[in-house]
């Protein structure tokens, strides 16, 4: 059962809100800036919270982590009310842990109801890149030349089939995996027109994770997502994550032929991260400066730095888990050089293309995903 809302949690009148054991699954984007309280304050004074699952660290703690909860949690609870906010890209940990939670109710003999509180996307309807698609194996003749090491293909866990940048709501997401994965327990979004957070602050005002600190980030997580599975920094312990990218090899040669793209600037930098990858380590490389009267797609700019810096840079490596995160074997070629970049560009158009016609069956408002022409 699906019902989409349009009036504020706190105002419907369901038995597993009212009177039920209520658990709270929730990042601090949870907080109501007209009662000036938290989603769980809610229940707490209602006297029927039975559970709060939140991140294992503060929410500005350096590197990323999950929510983390056990079926012997949910399972005596009458509703689990989510609320996180999602980045706009199909990497992100904590939605993924919201679709781990969905699987976990689907095999549950009398799962609790779970309500989604709705936000907008900060990353809009922009759609880039793939829905995951791998082959069991590659070619033989590849076997010896990846730049690649220890992953077991196939794709990665708890994330449903849509592009890199998904142009979707959280609400939206769950409504397409629910689909996906065949659940039959209750679902229920709030619309994110429902309450005031939406209609007074940007969805990037209160940073969804350590590593989305600002208004610029969810323009290039799409992209700047992969580095992780590589050897190469993506700014993490650095103010500017995703913004600034390098490593102790790269050099200036390198970085000076590196492509642009458009809708953006590549500025040669360096940057000593305080955690994650190099941390402590001095980095070459470059900042990634967008251009405002553009629209930078970062996916498809980041396939093509790969392409390149594999072509120009033996020290470069795909990282063990950069196939499943990818799941798309024509760009992991791609990246090695096997296709041109003019083949490699029309498959990412037709599949974005692909992308939005399915998308259209799990739209809960107005205004239509898109991609960058």
């Amino acid at each position: 059962m699906f019902s989409f809302r349009t009036t504020p949690v706190g105002e419907q009148l369901d038995r597993a809100l009212t009177d039920g054991r209520v658990g709270v699954f929730c990042t601090q984007n949870c907080w109501d800036t007209e009662n000036r309280r938290y989603l769980y304050d809610l229940f707490r004074q209602r006297g029927n919270l039975e559970k709060v699952f939140t991140p294992r660290d503060t929410e500005l703690t350096p590197l990323t982590n999950h929510i983390e909860f056990s079926r012997e949690e949910i399972e005596p609870l009458n509703a689990v009310v989510v609320e996180i906010q999602d980045v706009g890209s199909r990497y992100f940990n904590y939605t993924k842990d919201v679709f781990a939670l969905m699987e976990m109710l689907r095999e549950m003999e009398n799962p609790p109801s779970m309500y989604i509180i709705d936000h907008v996307n900060p990353a809009g309807r922009v759609v880039e890149g793939t829905m995951p698609g791998i082959a069991d194996d590659l070619p033989a003749d590849l076997a010896d030349d990846l730049p690649y090491s220890g992953a077991t293909p196939g794709q990665e866990l708890h994330v449903p089939k849509v592009a890199h940048r998904h142009g979707l709501t959280l609400g939206e997401l769950a409504n397409l995996y629910l689909a996906e994965i065949g659940g039959k327990f209750p679902l229920h979004v709030i619309s994110a027109m429902a309450t005031d957070t939406s209609r007074q602050f940007m969805p990037w005002t209160i940073a969804p994770a350590s590593d989305i600190p600002g208004f610029f980030t969810c323009d290039l997580y799409s992209g700047g997502g992969l580095w992780n599975n590589t050897n190469i920094s993506s700014g993490i312990g650095t103010a500017r994550p995703y913004e600034y990218i390098g490593a102790p090899f790269l050099n200036s040669e390198i970085v000076s032929r590196l492509p642009e793209a458009e809708g953006c600037v590549l500025r040669p930098c360096s940057f000593t991260p305080s955690c994650g990858t190099y941390a402590g380590q001095k980095c070459y490389g470059f900042q990634i400066l967008l251009e405002p009267e553009f629209s930078y797609h970062s996916f498809q700019h980041t396939i093509h730095l790969m392409r390149t810096l594999s072509e120009l840079c033996p020290d470069f490596k795909l990282s063990e888990g950069f196939r499943q995160k990818l799941s798309n074997d024509f760009l992991y070629n791609s990246i090695l050089g096997r296709h041109s970049w003019e083949e490699t560009r029309e498959h990412i158009k037709l599949e974005e293309q692909k992308w939005i016609r399915k998308a259209k069956k799990f739209l809960l408002y107005e205004d239509q995903p898109y991609r960058i022409k």
